[in-house]
């Protein structure tokens, strides 16, 4: 796909915007929302993207597809080559930065220290030398310190190093590390921090991959709980933040507080499939983990389920939505079982019609 920076120029005077991991669960519906506003919006296209997982998600809200993608400017860049994305952001002023690897294999963890550190270290650096307006960074709740007493955790808990956190989570908590840096360096940035993302993408992909593990059926259950949110309300809010003039801050982006039971019975009954009904405890799950391991290492096919995952399904943390809300008071969150079964609707027609409205 070929640069369109001959279009630049033309878009300097507009507030041109540049979101990164425009093809995943996120970055495709904040694509959308400033698609359909009307926005100026550039995508940073990697070589392995696929720009048709935009079209599907795009049909999930429109019929006008393709005459939305039409205003979306394509453009080459390396997250690890920073002259590329120095390049990407001529003309720009704002940037959403939805790209990430999310991984729970040992293999992956080199691969994804560089995607989600390094790649994160040169944007905010790139922001900087482009006098960005206003830098919007996409963590995960990963990176919240968790309370003692099962009390809801918050924007100012303290993360801490502890043999249970996971790569992914130190991943990410080293990227706000270089987002905040970048903010002590005078770059104006807003970071989110969603919880488990409820929504219709690439269903083989993130946590999309849930519905297509449901929808084949699922036996086990775990006794652990975390909180859920619909990808509508990430993207809705992101927008609104950074069309705000918050800078420096970061918030949690969580509807509610529920077990993995309860999602999964919710998930279940949508699909009209029997719901599970065999609780794996922490030693089940150890049992299972360890099997998937010598599975890979027997035929190469990715685990289903790693040590990370399993010890992580069996934890029990809840997550305050009350700093959001007091900073948009107006705003309604999606009930998690409505966007359970918004989600499992567009699962069973994922090529037909609109599927949900967009709030």
């Amino acid at each position: 796909m070929k640069n369109n920076f001959s279009y630049f120029a033309l878009c300097e005077k507009q507030k041109m915007i540049l979101i990164t991991g425009g093809t995943g669960l996120v970055g495709t519906h904040v694509l959308y929302n400033l698609c359909n506003a009307g926005k100026p919006v550039r995508v940073l296209l990697h070589t392995n993207s696929n720009v048709k997982n935009i079209e599907k998600v795009f049909s999930y809200y429109t019929t006008d597809t393709i005459k939305l993608m039409e205003n979306i400017e394509w453009c080459e860049a390396d997250l690890l080559d920073v002259y590329s994305i120095m390049e990407a952001m001529e003309g720009v002023s704002e940037v959403y930065h939805c790209a990430a690897m999310v991984s729970f294999e040992a293999k992956d963890e080199e691969e994804m220290f560089k995607i989600n550190v390094e790649g994160t270290a040169n944007m905010v650096n790139a922001a900087k030398e482009k006098n960005i307006k206003k830098f919007l960074h996409v963590s995960s709740i990963a990176t919240i310190g968790r309370t003692k007493n099962g009390e809801p955790c918050t924007e100012e808990l303290f993360w801490k190093s502890s043999p249970e956190n996971s790569n992914y989570s130190i991943s990410k908590y080293a990227a706000e590390r270089e987002v905040w840096r970048a903010a002590e360096e005078g770059l104006n940035v807003v970071i989110v921090n969603p919880s488990l993302i409820i929504g219709g993408g690439n269903w083989q992909k993130s946590s999309a991959n849930m519905f297509s593990k449901g929808y084949k059926g699922m036996k086990f259950y775990t006794d652990g709980a975390t909180g859920f949110v619909d990808v509508r309300d990430v993207s809705a809010l992101m927008i609104k933040l950074m069309e705000s003039d918050i800078v420096n801050e970061r918030y949690i982006l969580n509807s509610e507080n529920i077990t993995y039971k309860y999602f999964f019975d919710a998930m279940h009954d949508a699909f009209n499939k029997p719901k599970p009904s065999i609780k794996a405890g922490k030693m089940l799950s150890g049992f299972a983990w360890r099997e998937e391991a010598i599975r890979h290492l027997l035929t190469g096919a990715a685990p289903l389920i790693t040590k990370e995952t399993a010890r992580s399904a069996n934890r029990r943390s809840f997550f305050s939505n009350e700093k959001i809300k007091k900073t948009f008071p107006d705003y309604t969150f999606i009930p998690v079982e409505q966007s359970v079964n918004d989600t499992c609707k567009l699962f069973l027609i994922p090529q037909k019609g609109r599927g949900y409205n967009n709030k």
